[in-house]
């Protein structure tokens, strides 16, 4: 039997490893699988662990290794992806009770990219119903309930990649692969207290992958460190036929290339605005630990104060998730089964989304071309923008969002950034009240991932926050 350190390793000290058949796939999907079926369950993370699945993979890949053909450092690793990303032998149920019974005949691209780099799926990961789209203001409106941050059970995990961070976290799966919309990877990550990357629009396949809102809706990596995030990138971005809005960017290093990207390095010390306004009104903690952090960050970078965000209309945002969601879950509504839903918001609030004009949409779309330009030209002067990644730790699961935290205003990057398509990584940087952690992001511009995962990873080698063990799970 593996020891519990096992599971709580990265994925880039786990490969190594395997790689030298230190550590068996075999075993160590076994024990994946014995922590998803029990700890999983005490959270509310999981919708269906892929268990025989799960372990032909784990063989597969323990023979290739055997026999010396080592695919590269996911290979035997084994992961989990949020329910909406289809899987030909699991149900995707979209969080949501009107598709519990839901089976695609084929894979999602990002999951034929995993299982090419050797990956293992082990789960389908709990989420917020249909990721949010028809509203919600509790953590149980899932068809999972509500999902828990093993830092502390009364407490949310975040969505709505809700499982995927509780997972992470607690050392259910080495990575997990989340979507975001509008800060549904960076709001778990930042409640769970793992590296969650929100990449630039486009830059992964969508294929497969439940459509929310088609013009903002990004997957990405949930991992235990920022380089962790780097290797899964690598893996899954690119070009993609069955995906339109994708594609390859040289910015991004593919798999075979992880090393030769590794070594490169940045003349001159990176240029980093702190954001106004987004922690001086924070949670006491979430302020102090932002404010260390910025100590760490001055050691090798040149860090400005109280940088204005460029103007962009936060409200679009909205608008283009009520539009497009209810374009997307037409039927369902005009059905009248989203009353089948969890959320007392969500039941309703597909009628209001319908009742958005073109007007207000057309509107809302044509902003974001000149807010594109604004962010371009900010990061020109800045290398990166850094701010804490939620304003407060997570919201207790027997209380209504609203009612959770009462007089916390400050303002966040996250919505502007997903209008803008712009690409960003939560990481931890300590603990506030209830013992439950706290994240700051790091935000770049457009096809920036690597820079975001620079400024993250040196972050992490002065920290140790993304090596604490919640006491779930331990």
């Amino acid at each position: 039997m593996l020891p519990d350190d096992i599971f709580f390793s990265t994925v880039s000290e786990l490969a190594p490893q395997i790689r030298a058949r230190r550590i068996s796939p075999v075993e160590l999907t076994e024990g994946y699988i014995h922590r998803l079926e029990t700890f999983g369950k005490r959270l509310g993370a999981v919708a269906t662990v892929t268990r025989e699945t799960a372990l032909r993979e784990a063989r597969e890949a323990e023979a290739e290794i055997k026999r010396g053909h080592y695919r590269g450092p996911l290979h035997g690793i084994p992961y989990g992806v949020k329910d909406l990303i289809a899987t030909r032998e699991a149900n995707t149920t979209w969080g949501a009770a009107p598709y519990k019974d839901q089976r695609f005949d084929f894979d999602a691209t990002v999951v034929q990219k995993l299982r090419e780099a050797g990956a293992i799926l082990t789960s389908k990961l709990a989420m917020i119903e249909l990721a949010g789209g028809m509203g919600y203001n509790q953590a149980g409106a899932s068809l999972t309930g509500a999902c828990r941050t093993p830092w502390n059970t009364d407490f949310w995990s975040g969505g709505s990649s809700s499982g995927p961070g509780a997972s992470v976290a607690a050392g259910l799966v080495a990575f997990a692969i989340g979507s975001e919309t509008s800060g549904s990877i960076i709001t778990p990550a930042a409640f769970c207290g793992v590296s969650g990357l929100r990449p630039t629009y486009g830059a992964i396949s969508r294929h497969g992958a439940m459509a929310l809102s088609w013009t903002l809706d990004k997957l990405g990596p949930m991992c235990r460190s920022a380089e962790d995030c780097r290797i899964v990138l690598s893996a899954i971005a690119g070009r993609d036929t069955l995906d339109p809005t994708s594609r390859d960017s040289n910015t991004i290093p593919r798999y075979g290339d992880l090393g030769k990207a590794a070594s490169k390095t940045r003349r001159g010390k990176l240029r980093i605005a702190v954001m106004k306004d987004s922690y001086e009104k924070a949670q006491p903690e979430v302020n102090k630990n932002f404010l260390a952090s910025l100590d760490v960050l001055r050691r090798t970078a040149s860090v400005e104060m109280d940088v204005k965000m460029p103007d962009t209309p936060g409200v679009a945002v909205g608008v283009i998730v009520d539009a497009e969601g209810a374009s997307a879950f037409r039927d369902l509504i005009e059905s009248g089964r989203v009353k089948e839903l969890a959320s007392p918001e969500g039941r309703v609030g597909g009628y209001a989304a319908s009742l958005v004009t073109a007007v207000d949409y057309l509107h809302a779309m044509r902003l974001r071309a000149p807010a594109r330009r604004l962010w371009a030209e900010f990061f020109k002067k800045y290398d990166l923008l850094v701010a804490p990644s939620r304003s407060t730790v997570s919201y207790p699961v027997d209380k209504t969002f609203d009612q959770a935290y009462p007089g916390i205003a400050a303002t966040s990057p996250i919505g502007a950034a997903n209008l803008v398509g712009i690409p960003a990584i939560s990481v931890p940087n300590g603990f506030g009240q209830h013992g439950l952690p706290t994240g700051i992001q790091f935000v770049g511009p457009a096809w920036g991932e690597m820079t975001v995962l620079e400024a993250a990873t040196a972050y992490q080698s002065a920290t140790d926050w993304h090596k604490r063990r919640p006491p779930l799970g331990s």
